[in-house]
Formats: C-alpha cells, sequence, structure tokens
C-alpha cells in the first residue's frame, strides 16, 4: 500500500511539474514581433482569431513601406512558448536577414483554430477530419486580416508584395490561396504540403493553375512519410506540365529532413529571399 502511494505521489508530481513547465515557458519571441490586440472575427465560421505581427527593425525609424507574408499556425511562426513541437524562428531569421540588408518583411502569422485546424486549412471534405472550412478561412485573411494591417501599417499592399505561406496543412491551403485569389497573393511558401488531406481533390492542384506571374517556392522533406513526397512530386510536375514557367517555380527536397519545424525554420530563408527577392 504505502508502495502505490508513493507511485501516485510521483506520477503526481510529473504531472505538476509538466504543467508548470508549460505554464511558465520563456517566451523566444523577439522585440518585433506583438500580438495584435484586436480579435479578428471569422465571417461564416462564428469564431474569432488572434494574429501575431513580426515588423522590421527599422521599421519604427522609417516611413518605408514593407512586402507582406501571411502565415498560419502562428502559435509555432514565432515564440517556442506558445509553439507545438517547436518554432520557424522567423523573427530571428528576418533580423538575421534585415542586418545583411538582404530582405525587410513585415510577417502575419494566424494561430490555427485547434482542435478546429485540420477542417479550416482544408479546402475539401474530409471523411474523418469533416467538412472543409478552407474557402472561408482564406476570405477571412483576404477579406478582414489582410485591410486590416494595410491600414494601421506601411505595407506594399499590391499582388507583387504579398504572400502566403505554411506547412503541412498550410502548405496545402496556401497552395490553395494563391490560385484562387491571384489577385491577392502573388508568392506562395508550399512547404510539405498535406495533399493526402484533399482526397481525390489532389487532382485538383494538378490542374487548376496560378497566375502566370505568381511565384511557387515547393519544399518537402525526403524523410517524410507515406505520400509526402510522391504526391509533391507529382504535383510540381503537373504545374510544370501545365504552363507555369520554370524561372517562377521552385521546388526543394531536402535530403535526411523529416516533418518537423526544425526542417521549415531551416528552409525558411532561402524560400523568402527567393520568393521577395526581384527576379
Amino acid at each position: 500500500m504505502r508502495q502505490f502511494s508513493l507511485i501516485c505521489f510521483l506520477v503526481l508530481l510529473l504531472v505538476a511539474c509538466s504543467e508548470a513547465e508549460q505554464q511558465y515557458k520563456v517566451s523566444t519571441a523577439s522585440t518585433e514581433v506583438t500580438v495584435l490586440d484586436s480579435v479578428f472575427p471569422m465571417p461564416g465560421l462564428n469564431r474569432t482569431r488572434q494574429v501575431r505581427l513580426y515588423l522590421p527593425p527599422g521599421y519604427q525609424t522609417s516611413e518605408k513601406r514593407y512586402p507582406v507574408l501571411y502565415m498560419h499556425d502562428g502559435q509555432n511562426v514565432f515564440d517556442q512558448a506558445t509553439s507545438f513541437a517547436g518554432e520557424w524562428g522567423v523573427d530571428e531569421s528576418l533580423n538575421e536577414l534585415a542586418a545583411a540588408n538582404q530582405l525587410e518583411l513585415i510577417v502575419v502569422a494566424i494561430d490555427n483554430g485547434g482542435e478546429k485546424r485540420m477542417t479550416e486549412l482544408n479546402p475539401a471534405d474530409h471523411p474523418q477530419y469533416g467538412q472543409a472550412e478552407g474557402k472561408a478561412y482564406i476570405e477571412f485573411i483576404v477579406g478582414s486580416v489582410k485591410p486590416y494591417i494595410d491600414q494601421h501599417f506601411r505595407t506594399l499592399a499590391d499582388v507583387n508584395h504579398t504572400g502566403i505561406m505554411g506547412s503541412s496543412m498550410g502548405g496545402l491551403i496556401s497552395h490553395y490561396a494563391v490560385v484562387q485569389f491571384p489577385e491577392v497573393f502573388g508568392k506562395a511558401g508550399i512547404f510539405s504540403p498535406s495533399y493526402w488531406a484533399s482526397g481525390a481533390k489532389v487532382s485538383w492542384f494538378e490542374n487548376q493553375r496560378a497566375a502566370t506571374d505568381a511565384l511557387l517556392y515547393f519544399y518537402m522533406g525526403e524523410e517524410e512519410g507515406e505520400s509526402m513526397v510522391p504526391d509533391v512530386q507529382r504535383v510540381y510536375q503537373s504545374v510544370l506540365a501545365k504552363g507555369h514557367p520554370a524561372k517562377h517555380t521552385q521546388f526543394h527536397l531536402k535530403a535526411n529532413a523529416d516533418h518537423n519545424e526544425a526542417a521549415w525554420r531551416a528552409e525558411f530563408k532561402a524560400a523568402v529571399l527567393w520568393l521577395f527577392n526581384d527576379k
């Protein structure tokens, strides 16, 4: 009985320590990152969403306007404390690029919806996860978030200076967005796209063309599971076969890379430099 009580005590202690660690995680977000005061209603989805913002280091002391990158899974973009399994370190990477005079960029990171993530970031219904909400989610970015950002911050708001990027389900919905809203997004970072989640609609991504001058950056790790690698290879080859200019298309298959934030973080600089530096 005494041994059982000791085991129970140790289990409770481990749980308490784990909860305390979660509660007191130290933020790794740089001073250039803020959480916007406004909580944005999501039309048609009956929920709200938090948005995080990165402004370049020189923003406060300049009058310049900057290109903008919209990203998904905002909890994982800037801060280890809020991330699910690691962060992209976008703020640190962009601070380094700005210091080297290579790129200055505003990043708008939209938090994911937790249990709603699999439907919000999917343009196709799924038998396990439910009815697609991807179209409404992108319309929320286009109709609510982007107008707010363009009104309140010094952006270059035109399509040639506006990109969208995400990984996994975020890669899937980024590809969808650049095709469906060619007047808004001129660049897409399509990282480890979960084409499997679109079911038969993966053929939609093969057959729907993006605007000819849109820049498409595909990335996949060689060690990502099941159909991930063949799916992105298939879609990429179809994009080229349908006439998208090779000079406006990149595909990087990274050796020994898995499906995680560390891999996406390692690829981020190369992707944004290709997407946002004039071709």
